[in-house]
C-alpha cells in the first residue's frame, strides 16, 4: 500500500522490539470496539518498543529538527478488525517532547504522555531510559539495554507477525478508525536483552505475571509516511 498524500512523514530510528506473550481473552477489554486482539496459533502478544522519532513533518512539509526529534517508548497491543486490518493498538506513548505529547493527545486522542527519555549508543550496546512525567502513572519508568546480533535475512512468522503492522485502530469521531502507515520491509536484527526493568506494561494495565520476553529484535530504523485516518469501511489492510 502506498500512500500519495501523506498526513506525517518521520523516520523510526534505532528501534528495540521486545514482546511478551499473552492470553487473547487478558487484553480483548483493552482494546477499542470492533476490534478483537489478532492472534497467531492462539497465543497474542504486547510490545515494549522504545526508539527514536527523527524529523517528523506535516503534508509533505520538511521534518521538523527539534521539536520532531525525541525519544518515545510505546506499550502496544496487536488487533484486527471486522475488514480484516490487522494492526496495533497504542497502550501508552511515552515521549520527551511536551508539545508533540499535547498535539498527539489532542488531535488524535492518543495516550502520549510527557516523560524524561534518552536513547544511547556504545558499539553493539544501545539502551534505552524514560521516567513518566505527565500525565497518568508518574514515576512509571522503563529501562533497556539490548546487544545487536546478526542481521535476518528471513523473519520468522512470529517476528513477521510482530513487526509487519501496516496501521494503527484507535476510537475515532466515536468509532473505532484506522491509521495507516507505509514503510520499506524492516532491517532486523536478532537481540541480545541485557537489561529490562520497567513498569510501564502493567501501567499500560496488561495483567502480571508475562514472564520472559519470546522475542527481542532491534532494527536502525526506516523512513514512515502515515496516511490519514480511514473509518470502518476503508481501504484492508495487506
Amino acid at each position: 500500500m502506498v500512500l500519495k498524500w501523506p498526513l506525517l512523514t518521520q523516520q523510526w530510528l534505532d528501534l528495540a522490539f521486545v514482546h511478551w506473550a499473552v492470553d487473547p481473552g487478558d487484553v480483548a477489554g483493552l482494546l477499542p470496539d470492533g476490534t478483537v486482539p489478532d492472534t497467531l496459533d492462539g497465543v497474542s502478544y504486547v510490545g515494549l518498543v522504545a526508539f527514536r522519532m527523527h524529523r517528523v513533518g506535516w503534508l509533505g512539509s520538511p521534518g521538523v529538527p527539534y521539536l520532531g526529534t525525541f525519544p518515545e517508548t510505546n506499550v502496544r497491543l496487536y488487533s484486527v478488525d471486522a475488514h480484516g486490518r490487522r494492526g496495533v493498538v497504542f497502550r501508552s506513548m511515552d515521549a520527551s517532547r511536551l508539545v508533540p505529547v499535547l498535539m498527539g493527545r489532542a488531535g488524535f486522542r492518543l495516550p502520549y504522555v510527557w516523560s524524561r527519555m534518552a536513547v544511547r549508543t556504545d558499539g553493539d550496546l544501545v539502551s534505552y531510559t524514560s521516567s513518566r512525567r505527565w500525565p497518568g502513572s508518574r514515576g512509571a519508568y522503563s529501562r533497556v539495554v539490548l546487544r545487536k546480533g546478526e542481521r535476518l535475512v528471513e523473519p520468522t512468522r512470529l517476528e513477521h507477525f510482530l513487526t509487519a503492522r501496516w496501521g494503527m485502530h484507535n476510537a475515532f469521531l466515536g468509532d473505532v478508525g484506522f491509521l495507516p502507515n507505509h514503510h520499506p520491509r524492516w532491517p532486523l536484527h536478532r537481540a541480545e536483552l541485557i537489561t529490562c526493568e520497567e513498569n510501564l506494561v502493567a501501567a499500560a494495565g496488561i495483567p502480571a505475571p508475562l514472564g520472559e520476553p519470546v522475542s527481542v529484535l532491534y532494527s536502525p530504523g526506516v523512513p514512515v509516511r502515515l496516511g490519514r485516518p480511514a473509518r470502518p469501511g476503508g481501504i484492508p489492510t495487506p
